[in-house]
């Protein structure tokens, strides 16, 4: 037939009413009027068990969603003896319905044909969750006819009933015939059985797929991240190198050769400015390999476990951070003798960005303590400040990536306590903050005690 009919419009397309409505409407199941059934429809109750039995095991065995839904419609189909099945589903939107699968249309419509939700047979099912039956599609006002959805079929009856899960409108199953027929309340009842059954699989299958795109969205968002990250890093090395090459040149001085300087607080000034040039670069390279260290979802290389005596290690590092820390009080709090099981490196890096962050959030002239305790063979390692603290909301957002707690008196980069604490997870530690008891913030690196004397 040059004419299509079908319950769907395409981008465009226009209804085209032939006559007043003719229409059988049925609602909670029940058709008006006598309806016999043609003996072509004659009902096999246990063909119709077998074919819900079907469904319910390819929700489970389908290879894809488009192999389940194409299985369902043609068994839809042959259990209504009709000419066409087709399967809507209400977008997220709520505003139309997309053909999602059919067994007599034409499948380049499939993800085309677009039902506004309330208008046509299937927009009205959906949108009033009442089933609808008409014996005659001509003679019905509400029926849309697009023309060239599909030119080798013209459908003369239709049965339409909604897809329901937990009081939610999925979608619409529709049957069609090219011959007339008046739908019974027992085919009613037999294609609303399905569309019970189908709805919970559907949805389900649906939040499935999509949350498997949202995670395949993430991984890409974070590889092109990663990627990122690691380019910007990787040509701030250059630069950083080339700095510190002339801050190199610029500070020399010409030799005294056993000669007292004419200008000795000149000298010492520029040695002091050469020495704090000096530092802001290794902060800056620092920063670096903090960036590259928090796009890895893990380490390059496991973690290489020592037995390290915590005093020892950590009083080198105070000494080697001195110009870091010059403008604080760093004490160590009364510790006893205590060895770890923990990388060497990783170790100092965490201590490194627990250190920083104090120093940035903690204002000048106040204490900042580490010490450790052993607690049922972990040893605990504390390091606190005299800060303004971090609000309780706070304690697990700020390290997250990027996360930043900004206050009066420093900006966070929201980096190092979150590389802090995957290099703690690296080594089998743990990393979290509390209060401290001088009302600022105390940050707890956990590891496996080696030793306790």
């Amino acid at each position: 037939m040059a004419t299509t009919a079908e319950d769907a419009s395409t981008p465009g397309g226009t209804p085209d009413p032939e006559g007043p409505a003719a229409a059988i409407p049925v609602a909670a199941g029940l058709l008006h009027g006598p309806v016999p059934v043609p003996p072509a429809a004659h009902r096999d109750p246990v063909a119709e068990l077998r074919f819900l039995h079907q469904i319910l095991r390819l929700a489970t065995t389908a290879r894809t969603w488009e192999e389940l839904l194409e299985t369902v419609v043609d068994g839809t189909r042959d259990a209504l003896h009709a000419s066409v099945s087709s399967l809507y589903l209400l977008d997220r939107d709520g505003e139309y319905l997309t053909l999602a699968a059919t067994n007599g249309l034409d499948r380049h419509h499939i993800g085309r044909a677009r039902v506004r939700l309330g208008e046509g047979i299937t927009g009205r099912v959906a949108a009033s969750r009442d089933p609808i039956a008409i014996a005659d599609v001509r003679a019905d006002d509400r029926f849309l006819w697009v023309r060239g959805l599909d030119q080798r079929r013209f459908v003369a009856s239709m049965l339409s009933v909604p897809l329901t899960w937990r009081d939610q409108v999925v979608g619409a199953l529709n049957v069609q015939t090219e011959v007339p027929r008046n739908f019974t309340g027992e085919d009613v009842e037999q294609l609303s059985a399905i569309a019970d059954l189908l709805a919970g699989i559907v949805e389900k299958g649906r939040l499935q797929r999509e949350a498997e795109a949202q995670v395949v969205q993430l991984q890409a968002l974070d590889h092109a991240r990663s990627e990122l990250i690691a380019l910007v890093t990787h040509e701030l090395r250059t630069p950083l190198a080339v700095v510190r090459a002339y801050t190199d040149l610029l500070s020399e001085e010409p030799p005294l050769d056993g000669r007292i300087s004419r200008d000795p607080r000149r000298r010492a000034t520029r040695a002091a400015w050469h020495a704090g040039t000096l530092e802001q670069v290794e902060r800056l390279d620092r920063l670096v390999d903090a960036i590259l260290e928090s796009v890895r979802v893990v380490p390059d290389q496991p973690a290489d476990l020592q037995t390290l005596d915590l005093h020892a290690a950590v009083g080198e590092m105070l000494g080697d951070l001195a110009p870091l820390l010059h403008r604080h009080g760093t004490a160590l709090g009364a510790t006893r003798p205590l060895s770890v099981l923990a990388d060497p490196a990783r170790l100092r890096q965490v201590l490194e960005h627990l250190l920083e962050n104090a120093v940035k959030y903690a204002p000048p002239d106040t204490r900042i303590v580490i010490d450790w305790s052993l607690v049922e063979g972990v040893a605990r390692i504390g390091v606190s400040d005299e800060g303004p603290g971090i609000p309780p909301e706070w304690r697990e957002k700020i390290f997250e990536p990027y996360a930043r707690h900004e206050t009066s008196t420093a900006r966070g980069s929201g980096i190092g306590l979150y590389a802090a604490r995957r290099l703690a997870e690296s080594m089998g530690g743990r990393l979290w903050c509390e209060p401290a008891m001088s009302g600022g913030a105390m940050f707890v690196l956990a590891l496996p005690a080696a030793a306790a004397l």
